[in-house]
This record gives structure tokens, sequence and C-alpha cells, in this order.
């Protein structure tokens, strides 16, 4: 959705573009690399690039588990000092059973 200088992206699972029915394996860094690049291609799809994040929500369903492993992928797909807002939440599940899941507003 875009609104004046800014796009909003909905949230944002780990499948494949071929199969949105199942999420990929290999536990919350294969799901955390896939999540990336459906955002990105979504991106640029609408013009947008992945750089000009503003603000995310990255929801993750075991917190503690996660994180760490989640954050180090998430950090490193952003240039140095590009990193953008960001809250990152535990939830109790996700659709498709879902490790993570996450959304963006991106500047235009």
């Amino acid at each position: 959705m875009r609104a004046g200088d800014f796009l909003f992206v909905t949230g944002q699972m780990p499948t494949r573009p071929e199969d949105a029915t199942r999420c990929v394996p290999g536990g919350i860094e294969a799901q955390t690399r896939q999540v990336i690049a459906n955002l990105q291609a979504v991106l640029a799809g609408c013009g947008a690039a992945w750089q000009r994040t503003v603000m995310a929500r990255i929801y993750l369903r075991d917190f503690a588990r996660d994180y760490a492993a989640m954050n180090a992928i998430w950090e490193a797909a952003f240039p140095p000092g590009g990193l953008p807002a960001r809250t990152t939440l535990g939830v109790t599940g996700l659709a498709l059973d879902a490790l993570v899941e996450v959304d963006l507003v991106v500047a235009l």
C-alpha cells in the first residue's frame, strides 16, 4: 500500500513464491533469509529499494531461542550504518506455523 512518499508492506512469510502454502525448512536462519528475499522481491516489483526501509516489525514465534540468529542475518542484509528502526516481538503463533514474519515501511 502506497501512502504519500511511503510504501507499507504487510507481513511476509518464509514461503517460496512457487509454494505459499508452507514455510521453507531449515529453522530460523533459512526462514529469515527467505522472508528477506520475499520482501526484496516485493520492493523491487514496486520500484522501491530495500536500503530505503525506514521501519520494520519482526514477529518471532520463539523469541528467546531465535532472536540472536535472526538478528545476525537481519543486520547483514543492510549496509553498515543503514539499519532501519525496528520493533521485534515474541508471539505465541504465526500463520503456517512460521518462525518469523516481517512487515516494513519503506521511503520512496
